[in-house]
């Protein structure tokens, strides 16, 4: 076994104290996220929720044909015990025109990720209107093997749990208090019917998060099939994913020409606080 240290104390002051002095740099009113029913989306929303007041949150549930009612109910569920501004928007319309606009039904996946970008869409439009900024759900496991949309998901102005693994996230919603249904329940995007996270991973998060951890420590490769459970195959495959998805968490690449260069060597500073 791998130890993956987690104090879920410790990370909620760490993450609150990050969107608290963020938020406070942008001179941003409050942020939008994208509330689906799920427990990242559930943590993510209470962490704002104590980190700014309630009034300074705004969640958006945008549910769709392939939504599973265990998500409607749950976004309700979740928003009605810790009272969070929740407002619903259907998107159907909107993949139906693009949809239409492309003349044909796209495949699966194509069709996934149109709809997490409406979805993003939808969440830059209240923030710019309410000057506040979109805030993330990713989750490290997620983010490392490039497990989500390239300015779906993925489009947006901070990560707060952009360094949790998802088994971590587990612990911070136990600590939270987040309903027990959320937590249990199997993750989904819920982007086609009977989709599962873990499914379309071909792993459980369990294991994913071994490996992962394992890479970040650099530990060898037999160290990790050993301590994880896991084959040669399953790290190497894993470690692809991770070199493979690299374009999705950088800015696009520029070809140096000049003496600096914008997301380079010419770095403005981050926000402190």
């Amino acid at each position: 076994m791998i130890p993956i240290p987690t104090n879920p104390e410790e990370a909620a002051t760490v993450i609150k104290d990050f969107i608290k002095t963020y938020i406070r740099q942008a001179h941003a009113d409050g942020v939008v996220l994208g509330l689906s029913g799920g427990v990242d989306s559930a943590v993510v929303a209470l962490l704002c929720k104590q980190a700014l007041g309630k009034n300074r949150v705004l969640c958006l549930f945008m549910p769709e044909a392939a939504t599973p009612d265990d998500d409607r109910r749950h976004q309700q569920l979740f928003t009605k015990k810790f009272g969070i501004p929740c407002t619903t928007i259907d998107i159907n319309p909107l993949i139906d025109t693009y949809i239409g606009a492309l003349g044909a039904r796209p495949p699966k996946k194509t069709l996934a990720n149109i709809k997490a970008r409406a979805r993003m869409i939808l969440l830059f439009a209240h923030a710019n209107h309410m000057n506040r900024l979109v805030c993330g759900t990713s989750n490290k496991s997620e983010m490392l093997v490039g497990y989500y949309t390239k300015y779906g998901d993925g489009g947006v102005d901070i990560q707060p749990i952009g360094d949790v693994y998802k088994t971590q996230i587990y612990e911070i919603a136990r600590y939270l208090g987040i309903p027990k249904p959320i937590i249990t329940k199997p993750p989904t995007a819920g982007l086609w019917v009977g989709q599962t996270d873990e499914g379309e991973l071909k792993m459980k998060y369990d294991t994913l998060d071994q490996i992962l951890m394992g890479l970040e420590c650099k530990l060898p490769t037999e160290t990790i099939q050993r301590e994880a459970h896991v084959t040669k195959t399953q790290v190497q495959r894993i470690r692809t994913m991770r070199v493979r998805s690299q374009h999705k968490r950088r800015s696009p690449l520029i070809p140096k020409l000049g003496i600096r260069t914008p997301g380079l060597d010419w770095r403005s500073p981050v926000q402190e606080g």
